[in-house]
Formats: C-alpha cells, sequence, structure tokens
C-alpha cells in the first residue's frame, strides 16, 4: 500500500534535519525524521526532485550526505556522502541518474555510479547558489559573494559558456560589488534572472553582445536571499533578509505588488508552474502560500522549525485528490481561529461601587452625625 506521503503539496527542509510534508487540503503536516535522531549538523541545505514523476527528493544536508526520500513509501531510501570542497550546499540536482552538488568553498561535482567517472570543477569561492536549466540539464548557474554570474556545460566543464561582467562603476566612480544570491533560468530563452544581495533584481541576456545585465531593479534596502518565477515567466517574486516580499515585473522593470504578513528573513520562494501561487517559508518558522494574483494570503502553517528550502508540487487539481480519510496529526496545526475557539471562557466579576451617604458612613464608624445648622427665615 502506497504511503499517504504522496498526497502532500509541500516538502520543507528545516535547521534540525527534519523532511516535513504539509498537506494544504488537510491542513496538517508530517514530520519524517525521528526527534531522537536530531542533530544540527544534519540540518537541510538543499532539496531537488530526483524524478520527473515527483516520487523521489534529494535532500542535502549539513553533514554534507544526500539522502533519498521516497514519496511512494513516506521513508528515507538511501543515503551517500558527497566529501570535498569546503562549506554546506548552496545546490543540488540530478542528471541523467547523475546527482550534481555545488558547495560554499566553488566545488562543483557530478556523482556518477563509478567514482572514476565523477566529473568536478571549480566555479570560484564564496558561491551563493547553483541552479540547473530545465531546458538544458546539462547546464547549470552559479553566483555568490564577488561571483559573479557563469553558465556551465557539464559536458565541458573546462570553461564557462556565459560569463557575466560587472556593471559600470557607480557616479563616484567606484566599483560595484558583486554579490548574486539566487539566479533562475526563463523558459524558452536563454535569459538569466538573479538577485543580489545589495537589493538589486537583474536580467542576463547570453544571447546578446554585452555580458552585463540588460535589465536592472533595486527593491527595497535588504539583501535580497531569493526569487522564483511566476507561470509565464514575465514577473518574478523575490524575498529579501528583512522579510519582504514582492513581485517585480521583467517586461517594464517596475514593482507590482507586495506581498505581505513576513516576521523573519525569507530563505525559499518557488512559484507554482501553472497555478497562480506561490509558498515561501523562512526563520519565522511558517509556511506561506500566497495568490499572486490578489495578494491574498491562501495558507499560514506554523512549523516548529526555522526552515531553510522547500519544494512546490506541480499537481493542479489539488481539491479532486486524497480520496484517503485524515489521519489525526498532533505534530503540527495551522495558525487558524480554531485556536481562538477552542480556549475556555473565563469569566470576570465586575465589582459595583455604590454610592453612600456620608451621614450614614460616619454613623457606621461610631461616629454621631453632624447637626445641620438651622437658617432662621427672620426675627
Amino acid at each position: 500500500m502506497a504511503s499517504s506521503a504522496r498526497w502532500n503539496h509541500v516538502w520543507l527542509g528545516s535547521e534540525t534535519g527534519i523532511l516535513k510534508g504539509v498537506n494544504l487540503r488537510r491542513r496538517q503536516a508530517t514530520n519524517y525524521v525521528a526527534a531522537s535522531a536530531l542533530r544540527r549538523d544534519e540540518g537541510v541545505c538543499a532539496m531537488c526532485w530526483g524524478d520527473p514523476s515527483e516520487s523521489e527528493i534529494l535532500v542535502g544536508c549539513l553533514d554534507r550526505s544526500v539522502k533519498l526520500f521516497s514519496t511512494e513509501k513516506g521513508k528515507f531510501t538511501e543515503s551517500r556522502q558527497c566529501l570535498g570542497g569546503e562549506g554546506s550546499f548552496c545546490g543540488l540536482a540530478v542528471h541523467d541518474s547523475s546527482i550534481i552538488t555545488c558547495v560554499e568553498s566553488g566545488l562543483l561535482k557530478v556523482w556518477r555510479d563509478a567514482s572514476s567517472e565523477n566529473v568536478e570543477t571549480q566555479v570560484g569561492a564564496g558561491v551563493c547558489r547553483m541552479r540547473q536549466n530545465p531546458a538544458q540539464p546539462q547546464c547549470v548557474g552559479t553566483g555568490g559573494k564577488e561571483n559573479a554570474l557563469k553558465v556551465w556545460d557539464l559536458q565541458r566543464p573546462e570553461e564557462p559558456i556565459f560569463h557575466a561582467k560587472n556593471v559600470r562603476n557607480d557616479w563616484l566612480n567606484l566599483r560595484v560589488p558583486v554579490w548574486e544570491h539566487d539566479l533562475q533560468f526563463l523558459p524558452g530563452s536563454e535569459k538569466i534572472v538573479t538577485c543580489t544581495g545589495h537589493h538589486q533584481v537583474r536580467l542576463y541576456d547570453p544571447s546578446s553582445p554585452q555580458r552585463r545585465p540588460v535589465l536592472e531593479v533595486t527593491y527595497g534596502e535588504y539583501p535580497l536571499t531569493a526569487l522564483s518565477l511566476t507561470p509565464g515567466a514575465d514577473s518574478v517574486v523575490v524575498g529579501s533578509s528583512h522579510g519582504d516580499m514582492a513581485v517585480i515585473d521583467l517586461r517594464k522593470g517596475r514593482l507590482v505588488k507586495c506581498l505581505k504578513g513576513f516576521a523573519g528573513s525569507v530563505r525559499s520562494v518557488q512559484c507554482h508552474p501553472t497555478l497562480p501561487l506561490v509558498a515561501s517559508c523562512g526563520l519565522d518558522r511558517f509556511l506561506r502560500v500566497h495568490n499572486v494574483k490578489d495578494k491574498c494570503l491562501v495558507h499560514k502553517v506554523y512549523l516548529k522549525s526555522r526552515l531553510n528550502c522547500l519544494l512546490l508540487t506541480s499537481r493542479e487539481k489539488w481539491e479532486d485528490e486524497d480520496p484517503e480519510p485524515a489521519a489525526p496529526q498532533a505534530d503540527v496545526k495551522e495558525e487558524e481561529d480554531e485556536l481562538w475557539d477552542g480556549m475556555e471562557t473565563v469569566a470576570t466579576k465586575t465589582v459595583l461601587k455604590r454610592s453612600v451617604d456620608p451621614n450614614v458612613r460616619e454613623t457606621q464608624l461610631g461616629k454621631r452625625p453632624k447637626k445641620q445648622k438651622r437658617t432662621s427665615a427672620g426675627p
């Protein structure tokens, strides 16, 4: 019998090493790591789908292990150590049954079944993100702090096929620092959108003669930490380290709308490929799902742990699935009005103060009331 984990809509990785599956239709979440085995050195820092059918999830941990989780069985089935380089994983991908990893020190490596066939290259230190091109799985993009955007062909990893050039000096003729925080390939084209630690959104076009960005938009005052393209790829959703999230139009280069409700740094953002939904998570321990069109907060789930990354299913008809009855779950609950409705009503007594005649009060204290002076009407 297949596990109920296959009906989860969002998968999240926490700093304590827990893989969490959230069923938005049932409004419940499940932890898939035993609480007795929690260790911070196994914190989840990268995730990706293991196959196109989304039946497997690859989970990259801080101890440099990559675990394979089966959504059909509801448990971890394999684990592999991917050592080399320094720092945590900043990207994880799969191509032709091989695992692609990249660490902060800049070691990009393709792990094949035979260790002698592994391919590795150095992409530069200070890497913040590595992402795969969905249209060309053999190509990945990298970028980081003082590490400009590069696109690599893993079949020819000696030199990058595209190396971005820094923007021109500012009005004081000073060099503009480089800090690429996240990136994503636009479907149907060679364009790449990035967000920087200096609150900039940039669009690169490798097919154009110039290597500098063809579009640049500034949003907010804080570093932008994550991004995701909306359905249609004409806009991008970005999140910042201050808890701000907004939709930027890539055609006109302007701010479209802001999404509210955050209380901490945004670590991961992912839009649904066809529905107008965007899921986000961060340090405030909440999973939020917004509607991109009307800015409405559709779901908000408290997950008890600081969250680093997430995966949103590409399934469309959520209301027509999940025929199994919901099992009782007490681990995680959604922040809804039922919490307040279930609280016991506490009644308070109200003490009313009555006005007392001063003469009566003096009599009660053992004093004789004062005599009122008579007023004579005349002689």
